[in-house]
């Protein structure tokens, strides 16, 4: 059997670490994901129903903030690197597959299920929190804000304590 190959953790939590302060040096901001995809449905709308964008207070207040366009933010192209660098990691470490991975004891088709639905809440509660978690609690923690460190104990202790009710869908 192909051994999978994966980039040594300690390796990639240095260069993670690098990354964002490389974002906070240029940038003067951290990382984050959840302002690229509000770009491109703030893009989305104003192309599909200017009308709307123009008239919505959220659509217009985003667009005013970007006054060259929501697509130009530098995070639609930090959130296009993260897709293309991925999709290179997997086409060179030989994972690149159309497959769906679940436990043995349900379908794709719940597991897919169960993907869009937890993209969905995580979507809505990246909006209602002002931000993702990688936004909250990895930038937060690099810059030493209290609220950073507050987030990753709210992130990681709300995942652990709803495990339980969720395990089966992946043991």
């Amino acid at each position: 059997m192909k051994k999978t190959k994966y980039l040594n953790p300690y390796v990639g939590g240095v260069l993670l670490g690098l990354v964002l302060l490389a974002a906070n040096f240029i940038a003067g901001r951290g990382l984050g994901a959840s302002g690229a995809l509000k770009s491109v449905v703030v893009e989305a709308v104003d192309v599909i129903t200017p009308k709307h964008a123009e008239n919505a207070a959220f659509y217009k207040e985003y667009a005013d903030k970007h006054p060259d366009g929501p697509m130009k933010s530098w995070l639609v192209f930090e959130m296009l690197g993260v897709v293309v660098g991925g999709f290179l990691s997997g086409a060179i470490a030989g994972r690149l597959k159309f497959k769906v991975e679940h436990s043995p004891k349900i379908t794709s088709k719940r597991r897919l299920v169960f993907a869009v639905l937890g993209g969905i809440l995580f979507g809505f509660g990246s909006q209602m929190g002002r931000g993702c978690t990688s936004g909250s609690a990895l930038s937060g923690m690099a810059v030493l804000s209290v609220g950073g460190f507050i987030s990753t104990a709210a992130i990681f202790g709300t995942a652990y304590a709803l495990a339980y009710f969720v395990r089966k869908n992946w043991i």
